[in-house]
């Protein structure tokens, strides 16, 4: 909030009401008041003697509901030790502090889409024991700031323990278009993965067939009957202390799908407990999706982004 210049001397009589907090709404109306400091002496005394007949308890709830700064920082604290020179502010109106978006950092916003980097433990939509701390949640009360109809669409998905780029659309007409053609939207989606031992080929290939259980375990195998065509591609970026960092790329997007292709080579990843892990090194999950790259829905033009990887994986 922009402060405009109003000053005004410990003389001036401090006209909002504050009798009680369904009053304090009359202060959206008023303007700030500022004062200076002329000696030291502490926060409350200061108020006092600057709204005379003003009650102690009128002067403590301008300083719970946060409507006074000193040198532009709200204080609460009514035995604040001020000093000559000070700036001491009444609010016209509470500051409304934004609660931070925790674990969505937003890389590319746009009038279609929405792409962000999601932290490790975070869901990407909701579950039957969490609604309100997810991506999609997050990011809708976002862009209902601006406008209370705002939407969000989830495109695709990362699981809670997997970090990396997601990308959203911001109507139904966006997310039907990327997931209609997602095959041929994608130009790259490439993983990196801590597993567990040092994997001997450079770089290979996996191919296998994909099925969930009803225990929501996927599971694999080479008939092609079995399930869903998985394909997944792996480079060796680096071995270090019976671990191996590799660089994955997606040919298909089935669920768990580098999870269980790990598990299949005898090298699952770090963390991943359902999937046969028996190392935790690193607190989570080595599983991080670093570059995104795909056809605007909109325009298309090739959007590419890319994601550090984590500090733990190296």
């Amino acid at each position: 909030m922009e402060l405009k210049p109003y000053l005004c001397g410990p003389s001036h009589r401090f006209s909002m009401k504050f009798r009680d907090k369904r009053t304090a709404g009359n202060a959206a109306t008023k303007k700030d008041l500022k004062f200076t400091v002329k000696s030291t002496t502490q926060l409350m005394q200061f108020l006092a003697d600057s709204f005379p007949g003003k009650s102690r308890n009128s002067i403590k709830f301008l300083l719970k509901e946060k409507l006074v700064t000193v040198d532009g920082k709200v204080e609460t604290q009514f035995n604040l030790a001020l000093k000559t020179g000070q700036l001491v502010t009444i609010l016209g109106e509470k500051q409304v502090v934004e609660k931070p978006m925790l674990g969505v950092e937003i890389v590319f916003e746009d009038a279609a889409i929405i792409v962000i980097n999601k932290q490790a433990g975070l869901l990407t939509m909701g579950s039957e024991k969490e609604r309100t701390r997810t991506a999609y949640a997050m990011l809708t009360s976002y862009v209902k700031k601006e406008k209370a109809s705002n939407r969000i669409f989830i495109v695709h998905r990362l699981d809670r323990e997997t970090s990396g780029l997601l990308v959203f659309a911001k109507n139904e007409k966006i997310k039907k278009k990327l997931q209609d053609a997602w095959n041929d939207t994608i130009v790259e989606r490439t993983y990196v993965a801590l597993v567990e031992g040092e994997v001997r080929k450079d770089k290979d290939t996996i191919v296998s067939y994909l099925k969930e259980s009803k225990a929501l375990i996927v599971h694999s195998s080479q008939n092609e009957t079995y399930g869903q065509k998985a394909i997944t591609h792996y480079e060796v970026i680096g071995r270090k202390k019976g671990t191996t960092l590799l660089k994955v790329n997606l040919e298909t997007g089935r669920k768990n799908q580098i999870r269980v292709h790990m598990q299949d080579i005898k090298h699952p990843i770090v963390g991943d407990k359902k999937y046969g892990a028996k190392l935790n090194t690193i607190g989570r999950l080595g599983l991080h999706a670093k570059v995104l790259a795909f056809h605007h829905p909109v325009t298309g033009e090739i959007m590419r982004f890319d994601s550090a990887i984590p500090k733990k994986f190296q």
